[in-house]
């Protein structure tokens, strides 16, 4: 089952797909922690969190990204959004990521805005 989130920072709106087809037990957790709200940061043209609720290990990681892919970071229990290149060149995480879906609201503009922003993550 597909299940939508809505993360609201920096006065914008993030639309995210949820998939659970490659980490369905991370997806799980991350439908059960929600709402919640983090901080997030800016990374190249990464968004990504704060430590958030979930708390997973790697399942079926990756350490290369799609364009637009959102992912959980077990390793800093941090949600990420791709939007374009880290600064590791590409689309590379810091280190492997559980894919949980995908960014419906993929204008990389949204950057600027959510850098150090608390962002509230909810059903949408």
């Amino acid at each position: 089952m597909v299940n939508r989130v809505r993360a609201k920072a920096g006065g914008k709106s993030i639309l995210i797909e949820l998939d659970p087809s490659d980490s369905p037990n991370t997806v799980s957790q991350f439908l059960a922690c929600l709402p919640f709200s983090v901080m997030m940061h800016v990374w190249g043209k990464e968004a990504y969190s704060d430590p958030c609720p979930v708390s997973m290990p790697e399942e079926n990681p990756r350490s290369e990204v799609s364009l637009h892919d959102a992912a959980y970071w077990p390793e800093g229990r941090v949600v990420c959004l791709f939007y374009g290149p880290t600064p590791l060149g590409g689309m590379v995480p810091a280190s492997p990521v559980n894919v949980i879906g995908r960014i419906l609201s993929p204008d990389g503009r949204i950057l600027d805005a959510i850098d150090g922003s608390r962002a509230d993550y909810a059903l949408a």
